[in-house]
């Protein structure tokens, strides 16, 4: 078992619905916690989500996200949660948090990954491939997208009638299941 305090912050581009399910998740964990939510832009849905939650929550710009003075924003923090944030994350963070920064991808990597592909883009292009499934991928970070080791993948089947909506309902279900278990486990394995 887990003997130590850990501290996540969250990062998020946009409504935040991972960000709010994650921090509810941990709420009552004896060992982990979300300390606070960093998102890229003022006016996502993020921070009104983290205001009502009692979560410190705080913008910044790319020009400050790419300076190696950022790293002082996350003097207390163990591990960076990246849910629904677009942004490459600048080298010095992948050397600073090594192994301990974890991304969620809404297709079943390799396939549908790299630049450019997130959200509707993903499902909107699993579609036209014709593909028989889909899922979630639960990675770690390293310097490219989407390359990072593979910590966990869940499957949902494409119907042919679906659209990217209905796909993105579906895979929004299986974030909502997995994703806080699986940061849950990592973390607990790694600190244990």
């Amino acid at each position: 078992m887990m003997d130590k305090q850990v501290n996540l912050a969250i990062l998020a581009s946009g409504s935040g619905s991972n960000a709010e399910n994650i921090t509810k998740y941990f709420d009552t964990h004896p060992n982990i916690q979300v300390k606070e939510i960093l998102s890229n832009k003022p006016d996502a849905f993020v921070h009104e989500r983290a205001r009502k939650l009692d979560i410190p929550s705080s913008t910044f710009t790319r020009d400050q996200f790419r300076d190696s003075s950022f790293i002082k924003r996350l003097e207390d923090i163990d591990y960076i949660i990246l849910a629904g944030f677009l942004w490459l994350i600048p080298q010095f963070l992948v050397k600073s948090f090594p192994n301990r920064i974890i991304n969620i991808h809404p297709s079943l990597l390799p396939k549908f990954g790299g630049k450019g592909m997130y959200g509707d883009h993903v499902h909107k292009a699993v579609i036209e491939a014709g593909e028989k499934e889909s899922g979630i991928t639960i990675h770690l970070v390293n310097e490219e997208y989407d390359k990072g080791k593979i910590l966990f993948q869940a499957k949902c089947e494409v119907e042919p009638s679906d659209t990217p909506d209905s796909l993105a309902s579906k895979i929004h279900s299986l974030e909502y299941t997995h994703f806080p278990k699986t940061i849950e486990s990592y973390i607990v394995a790694q600190n244990s």
